[in-house]
């Protein structure tokens, strides 16, 4: 297989106007911690089998453990993760835990990254 490369510029040239508007514009770096902390939620192959599930209806966690086909103990931590990033939201009835997403913010993200690996 070949190696792909990047390719570089041949002489050392740095256009100061172009790279003044870019520092203008770009986020703090916190913002930015905190994006690539977002997306690092959505590299677990699990947490996004959860939020497809979720996508259907609002389910509580013996429900997604089933459907799933892992423990509720499993499930739930992954649960915990994508609360913490404000990806789905829960709520208490009788002796269950029902989970829903937080917002459609998350199905677009969702949409927006199956249609870029299918292009």
């Amino acid at each position: 297989m070949e190696e792909m490369k990047a390719e570089c510029c041949e002489k050392l040239c740095i256009h100061e106007e172009l790279l003044q508007g870019v520092y203008e514009r770009m986020p703090q770096e916190e913002e930015l911690y905190d994006l690539a902390e977002l997306f690092k939620v959505f590299g677990d192959s699990t947490r996004i089998r959860i939020l497809f599930v979720l996508f259907e209806a609002e389910v509580c966690v013996c429900d997604l453990a089933e459907a799933l086909h892992m423990t509720q103990s499993a499930v739930s931590h992954q649960l915990r993760i994508l609360k913490q990033a404000k990806l789905v939201k829960n709520r208490r009835e009788g002796k269950s835990i029902f989970y829903s997403l937080a917002d459609q913010h998350v199905r677009t993200i969702i949409a927006q990254g199956r249609e870029h690996i299918e292009e």
